[in-house]
C-alpha cells in the first residue's frame, strides 16, 4: 500500500508539474493600436508559439502602450517585468547608445537594403548582441517603414519645416536631424502624439506610413510628405532570462516564430502600403511628393555630428556596412 501511494504521488506530481508548464503566460507589449499590423505580427507571433510549443507557452499580446511607451517596454524587459516587445529601433540606443546610429538619415534607401542591414551586416549583429548584457535578446526585426513626415502645412522643402515644432521619439538622432532642418523637435510618448496634434501642441510628427495610418495622424496633420528620411523597423526583443529559462526546444520554437512573423511582417507592409495611402487621401489627406535630395543633402549634417560623439570606429564600421549593401541592392 505504502509503494502505491509514493507512485500514485510521483504520478499526480509528474501530472501537476506538466499542467503548470502548460499554463505559463508570456507578456507581449506594443505600442500600435489593435487594428494595424503590428498587432497582427504579435498575435500570429502568439499562435505560432502556442502551436510549436504545444500550448506550454501562451503569449498574451498587448497593444496601444497598455504595458507602456517604447522606452518603457525596453526597461520591462531589461527588468524581467515582462517578456517580449517592438519597438522602434531608434528606442533600443536607451539601452545600447551605439544603436542610435541605425537611425541615422538615408542610411539605406529601400527595403531590400534595409533587410540586407538588418539581417546580414556584421555591424547590427555585433551590436544586437551587446543587449544581451542588458538582458534582451533582439531576436528578429520586424516591419515599420520608412518614417515620413505628417503637417498641419504643406512640406515639400526643408525650407517649409522651419520654426515648426515637430513630434519626435526620444532618440539624439532625431533631434539632429530636426535641428538641422530647423524645425524644432520635441520629445513626446507616442501615445500622446495625437492629442499634441489636435491640441497644436506640436505642428508635426514623423513615422512610418501603417503607423501614420493606424494611428490616424492624418486626422490632425493632414499634409503627408514621403520624405523617406530614415528606415525605421522595430526589433522584437525578449527577455534574456526568459530565454535561458525555456528548453532547447522552446528557444528554438520561439525564434522561427519571430523569424517567420518578421517575413510576413515585411511583406505585407511593403504590399499595404499604397493601399493605406490612398486611403488616408479618400479620408482628406494631402499626400506629397517632396524635394527628397534636397531633405537627404542637408540630413548629411546629422553624419557629422555622430561622428563627434561616437568613435570613428563605430560609426565608420556602419556606414562601410550600408556603404556595401548599397553597392550589392543599387537603386532602381
Amino acid at each position: 500500500m505504502a509503494r502505491w501511494s509514493i507512485t500514485l504521488s510521483l504520478t499526480l506530481a509528474v501530472a501537476l508539474a506538466g499542467a503548470a508548464q502548460a499554463q505559463s503566460t508570456l507578456r507581449l507589449g506594443h505600442e500600435d493600436p489593435p487594428g494595424g499590423l503590428r498587432h497582427q505580427a504579435a498575435q500570429m507571433f502568439a499562435d505560432k508559439v502556442k502551436a510549436a510549443t504545444n500550448g506550454r507557452y501562451i503569449v498574451e499580446a498587448h497593444h496601444s502602450s497598455t504595458l507602456g511607451s517604447g522606452p518603457k517596454l525596453l526597461e520591462q524587459i531589461k527588468l524581467g517585468a515582462i517578456d517580449f516587445a517592438t519597438t522602434g529601433a531608434g528606442i533600443y540606443s536607451n539601452q545600447v547608445p551605439e544603436l542610435t546610429l541605425l537611425t541615422l538619415p538615408y542610411l539605406v534607401e529601400t527595403f531590400q537594403q534595409g533587410w540586407e542591414l538588418y539581417d546580414n551586416a556584421p555591424w547590427v549583429h555585433e551590436w544586437f548582441a551587446k543587449a544581451q548584457s542588458k538582458n534582451i535578446r533582439i531576436l528578429a526585426t520586424w516591419e515599420a517603414g520608412f518614417r515620413q513626415l505628417t503637417a498641419k502645412r504643406p512640406v515639400h522643402t526643408p525650407e517649409d519645416i522651419k520654426g515648426a515644432k515637430i513630434r519626435i521619439a526620444s532618440n539624439q538622432v532625431y533631434i539632429w536631424l530636426w535641428s538641422g532642418y530647423g524645425a524644432n523637435p520635441t520629445v513626446i510618448p507616442f501615445g500622446e502624439t495625437y492629442l499634441a496634434l489636435q491640441q497644436g501642441v506640436v505642428d508635426a510628427q514623423e513615422n512610418p506610413v501603417p503607423t501614420i495610418h493606424v494611428a490616424k495622424f492624418y486626422e490632425v496633420a493632414k499634409y503627408i510628405s514621403l520624405t523617406n528620411h530614415i528606415y525605421s523597423p522595430i526589433p522584437f526583443s525578449m527577455s534574456e532570462r526568459r530565454y535561458q529559462s525555456m528548453s532547447a526546444a522552446d528557444r528554438k520554437a520561439v525564434e522561427i516564430a519571430a523569424r517567420e512573423v518578421a517575413d510576413w511582417h515585411r511583406k505585407a507592409v511593403v504590399a499595404e502600403e499604397s493601399q493605406m495611402l490612398d486611403d488616408m487621401k479618400a479620408k482628406g489627406a494631402t499626400i506629397i511628393k517632396p524635394d527628397v535630395g534636397a531633405f537627404a543633402r542637408l540630413a548629411a549634417s546629422t553624419n557629422e555630428k555622430a561622428a563627434e560623439k561616437f568613435p570613428a570606429v563605430v560609426l565608420q564600421g556602419l556606414l562601410k556596412d550600408a556603404a556595401a549593401i548599397k553597392a550589392k541592392f543599387p537603386t532602381n
